[in-house]
């Protein structure tokens, strides 16, 4: 199969309660703000360079929908999954998370090919780091 030449992107936009909180605890992670595409009412936080986190203020993330905001701290609706390295870069992420201000959610899954920690971020968003050995992956 060929690697298309498009690659798309992945823009997860998520209602927070105190948006300059927010961007403070995802910059504790490593992680930048893009400028260009941030306001009073937004933060753009690069993942990687296919994958945005919006941060939307909940007043504003109102305006794109109808539907009531979930309270993320009491309901789930999605979990956002995001690869690492290795099983240490799996560590280092939620501990960062967790000194930031995070919250741990689940328990750290362990199945020797497969690793993964999880916490939720201050709104109660929860996000999942996990490592794939590459060798059980191709077979």
């Amino acid at each position: 199969m060929s690697t298309p030449a498009y690659q798309q992107m992945v823009f997860v936009n998520l209602p927070v309660s105190d948006l300059d909180a927010s961007k403070k605890f995802f910059t504790e992670l490593g992680y930048s703000i893009n400028p260009q595409f941030s306001d009073e009412n937004a933060a753009s936080v690069v993942i990687s360079d296919n994958i945005i986190a919006m941060l939307l203020t909940k007043p504003f993330y109102a305006t794109f929908t109808k539907k009531e905001i979930a309270d993320a701290t009491k309901t789930s609706q999605v979990m956002i999954a995001l690869s690492a390295e290795s099983r240490e870069k799996v560590d280092e992420l939620v501990d960062r998370a967790l000194a930031a201000g995070g919250s741990p959610a689940n328990e750290t899954q362990d199945q020797g090919f497969m690793y993964g920690r999880s916490f939720d971020d201050p709104d109660g968003h929860t996000w999942e780091v996990v490592w794939m050995d590459p060798a059980a992956m191709q077979g």
